[in-house]
């Protein structure tokens, strides 16, 4: 894409000598609220400050989407959504927030799409009460180029919002465990996937033990109305959040098997140390009353069917 750099330093000179409302957005102070846009490329995201209103985190989330539909005549970034996108209602469940938009998002390009929808996420992110952000076109799931609905996003997903990677995908086989047939023992399914490179491989993982077994001979584990926050990984250790429900067990199968298809699926697939599992962010909790969530927990190879094991 051309550049404009020449351009930008003699208009800046120029707009120096005038502040303007907009220009004062520019260089976010520390405490200022703030929205995403796009860079002037398009090719990665610039902070920038904005006054978001709103007494709830509905109205602010509102709030946050109109700053971000605002035109701007500035040098360094432009608007992240375009106006014809419009936003036609936002719901609130638990900390997960639902956002709709009519059907011109689809004509948005591709490549302008993924950096919009990281700007969507990263602003909405800030505002107390959210956690994850999902988005809905005319009421249905967003889908990706491929066809699959993109689900939950949070920070977590924005793995690089400054280039080529964003429209970048690869293959991969995974190892998940599920529920044997008596729900007492993890039997092996090994899954062909192909994805974005900005998910994080830990929560592609989760999201297919979520999703259940493909295949006859195995059975699914987590409650399929469980909604998963966050994946993060830190020092060897996979940080999986999930909200309340999924202390709720939907099928009859031993607790532990619920939690170990977890743990093994991402000790073995990813190479991480260990698995802590958190509900709503803590970890003081226990999973059917039996297997204690509070301390980070290792691969434990003796629930997996002896037929399965390597």
């Amino acid at each position: 894409m051309k550049k404009r750099k020449g351009i930008a330093v003699l208009l800046i000179l120029i707009l120096s000598l005038a502040v303007t409302a907009c220009g004062d957005r520019y260089g976010v102070k520390e405490g200022e609220s703030y929205i995403y846009c796009m860079n002037t490329d398009k090719t990665g995201l610039v902070k920038v400050a904005a006054k978001i209103s709103g007494n709830s985190a509905i109205k602010k989330a509102e709030s946050v989407i109109d700053e971000m539909k605002k035109p701007t005549n500035e040098i360094e970034y432009t608007q992240a959504i375009p106006e014809q996108v419009k936003l036609l209602d936002c719901a609130l469940k638990g900390s997960i927030l639902e956002i709709n938009f009519s059907e011109e998002y689809y004509e948005v390009k591709s490549l302008d799409e993924k950096l919009m929808r990281a700007a969507i996420v990263q602003s909405l992110l800030q505002i107390d009460g959210i956690d994850a952000v999902s988005v809905r076109v005319e009421g249905e799931p967003l889908k990706d180029d491929e066809g699959n609905e993109v689900g939950l996003m949070n920070e977590d997903d924005i793995v690089d919002t400054t280039g080529s990677s964003l429209s970048s995908y690869q293959s991969d086989t995974l190892k998940l465990y599920f529920a044997d047939q008596n729900g007492s023992k993890l039997v092996k399914q090994k899954v062909d996937v192909h994805y974005s490179s900005n998910v994080l491989k830990e929560k592609l993982i989760v999201e297919k033990l979520m999703q259940g077994p493909s295949e006859e001979g195995a059975y699914p584990t987590i409650n399929p109305a469980a909604n998963l926050l966050s994946v993060t990984t830190k020092d060897g250790i996979c940080y999986v959040n999930f909200d309340s429900t999924f202390l709720i067990s939907a099928y009859d199968v031993l607790p532990e098997i619920t939690i170990y298809s977890i743990v093994d699926s991402l000790v073995e697939g990813t190479g991480v140390r260990q698995v802590q599992i958190t509900i709503n962010g803590e970890s003081n909790a226990k999973y059917m009353e039996k297997v204690d969530l509070s301390q980070p927990l290792n691969e434990e190879q003796d629930w997996i069917a002896a037929d399965n094991k390597e």
